[in-house]
């Protein structure tokens, strides 16, 4: 389907690479085989490269200490996530507007840090639970990769949309792969959400142009040297190939060979992981 040749060029042609983390650089704690030799080859070849992840229940920071772990050192400019595209897209967009958030910690203290104004609904916990005060809405909810949900939040959160808060969510996965399956995420909140409201989300993660201009505007790289890199075609893939990037699928994670003809997302080079392309790059 991909001969070598594809291969090889579309990694000369790339001067940024992409890289989604879990599937594709590593499987929950456990790096994969030749993810450090690509990244020395990138640097050998005079190209760099950029982790992005749309998990939003970790902040960078935290990840930064997990690559660490696996003998992968990089440092706060090297790493983004669908938390920081959101952040970024509240501040250019909606400046001081107040935001009801369903997220971890670590991304409540990211929004803290970014200057969102964070919105805290007043609950009267004596009656054990008690819908969202329908009188004091916040401007906007956003919804994350939120593992600490609660019925009282996601009450709260269809309440205030109902009222005319706007919807947003960082990424729209539905499920995060771990070991052994698969925990529901973001997507699968807003789905229900959805179904309760009548309203859909706007995402901004992966595969949505908001995070292309991010890179882009942090990186200075041109749209087409920018390649990214993952397991799943429907956001890794597809953010490159719908938004004027280039996308390539690795088979160490969610899809496989089977699933190109079924998907109308067609990556530009297909490789059998990370490895392959750090072993073809040395050879350009």
């Amino acid at each position: 389907m991909f001969d070598l040749e594809t291969k090889k060029k579309v990694l000369k042609d790339t001067e940024l690479f992409v890289l989604d983390m879990d599937g594709t650089f590593y499987l929950d704690n456990d790096i994969l085989d030749g993810a450090l030799d690509f990244l020395d080859a990138v640097k050998n070849a005079g190209k760099d490269y950029l982790f992005f992840t749309n998990n939003s229940s970790t902040s960078p920071v935290l990840y930064i200490e997990k690559l660490a772990r696996m003998n992968c050192h990089i440092n706060r400019d090297q790493i983004m996530t669908s938390g920081d595209v959101m952040i970024r897209y509240l501040n250019a967009n909606y400046p001081d507007k107040s935001v009801y958030l369903l997220g971890t910690e670590p991304l409540i203290e990211d929004f803290e840090k970014g200057g969102i104004n964070l919105f805290t609904p007043e609950i009267d916990v004596t009656e054990g639970f008690v819908p969202a005060d329908t009188n004091n809405i916040p401007d906007i909810v956003v919804i994350g990769f939120d593992k600490t949900l609660t019925y009282e939040k996601l009450t709260n959160a269809c309440t205030y949309i109902r009222k005319g808060a706007l919807f947003l969510a960082t990424h729209l996965d539905i499920n995060c792969p771990v070991k052994g399956g698969f925990i529901p995420d973001c997507g699968m909140m807003c789905d229900a959400i959805t179904l309760s409201t009548g309203v859909e989300p706007k995402y901004v993660g992966k595969p949505f142009a908001e995070t292309v201009d991010m890179v882009v505007d942090k990186t200075k790289v041109d749209k087409d040297k920018i390649t990214f890199v993952g397991d799943r075609l429907y956001t890794d893939v597809a953010t490159g190939v719908k938004n004027g990037a280039k996308g390539v699928l690795v088979l160490t994670g969610e899809a496989g060979l089977d699933d190109i003809p079924k998907s109308d997302v067609k990556p530009d080079a297909v490789y059998e992981g990370i490895g392959e392309m750090g072993k073809l790059l040395t050879q350009i």
